[in-house]
């Protein structure tokens, strides 16, 4: 039996060291030139500021504003204050509540678009992100509009004697919310239409025909599996919502104060940047938590769905 080699056979056979070597390198070089452009935008417009705001922390403000780089603690023990644990606590009541109404709205949004005719869906999500191509600026002037007390709202409720005086809905939390769940409910509904959308329907045929009613098959079967969407969906909606600072300033009137409002302050009226760093370095800790837990739950239903 002769032994023959194809051309490319002899071709690797007669490769040497420095022959792979050299593939190696050449394989290097073609990963560096497809993933340089990435790297290095994520290095000059993530860590390098990252590492800014973490060394800032360290230093006190001047008396006139500016940085003393004179290393300290005081920073930290300014954040452990109850004010700026109040505001804390508040800015993550405020985004949790959003999170939770975008999630009862984003659902039942999803799950109707997900269940309509091919050729509607694509209408049905042009509609859901519509609001994205208005400036956001725009969008939430016109919520001031509608919630005054000579805005919409307010003038029909009074028009058509449902009450006799307007109402404050403006400058609440309320508003707040409402500012908030509007602006991020699209990121809660793309999610979980994706995961909705490629649920197997014959998990929901074969639930049904073994009794169950469309209540039970949706708590047994479809919510179960389309969890990784809602966890997606609530950390899209929930990160922006924590850090924002225009609907509080605009909707909350400044009686809302948020985190972000206090980090803005620091930095643009304040002038202490090691402060404002601080304030910073704890909302990027607790996004990490966020985001760590979130991994986490989804490696655990990703192990239970595959049991």
């Amino acid at each position: 039996m002769s032994s023959t080699l194809t051309p490319q056979r002899a071709a690797r056979t007669d490769v040497g060291p420095v022959g792979r070597r050299a593939a190696r390198r050449e394989r290097l070089a073609g990963r560096l030139a497809t993933l340089g452009p990435g790297l290095g935008y994520l290095a000059v417009f993530l860590l390098v500021p990252l590492a800014l705001v973490l060394s800032y922390t360290l230093f006190h403000r001047g008396r006139f504003g500016g940085i003393v780089y004179e290393a300290s603690t005081d920073n930290f023990t300014r954040v452990a204050d109850g004010l700026y644990l109040g505001v804390i606590w508040t800015s993550v009541k405020l985004a949790g509540l959003t999170t939770l109404l975008a999630l009862l709205l984003g659902y039942p949004t999803a799950y109707l678009i997900a269940r309509l005719p091919r050729r509607w869906r694509t209408v049905a999500l042009v509609l859901v992100v519509l609001p994205f191509w208005t400036n956001f600026l725009i969008r939430t002037y016109a919520w001031i509009i509608l919630l005054n007390s000579e805005g919409v709202i307010n003038r029909t409720l009074t028009g058509i004697g449902a009450i006799d005086r307007p109402l404050e809905l403006l400058y609440t939390p309320g508003a707040v919310v409402g500012g908030l769940l509007y602006a991020y409910l699209p990121l809660m509904v793309l999610p979980l239409y994706s995961a909705i959308e490629r649920l197997d329907p014959q998990l929901r045929e074969a639930s049904a025909n073994l009794g169950a009613r469309p209540v039970r098959t949706f708590w047994s079967v479809t919510l179960p599996l389309t969890l990784p969407g809602v966890l997606t969906g609530c950390v899209f909606v929930f990160v922006p919502s924590l850090g924002n600072f225009v609907v509080p300033e605009l909707l909350g009137g400044g009686r809302t104060v948020m985190v972000g409002n206090l980090i803005r302050d620091q930095f643009l009226k304040a002038r202490d940047w090691p402060f404002g760093s601080t304030l910073a370095l704890v909302v990027i800790a607790l996004l990490i938590l966020l985001l760590m837990a979130q991994a986490w739950a989804a490696r655990r239903l990703a192990g239970g769905n595959r049991a």
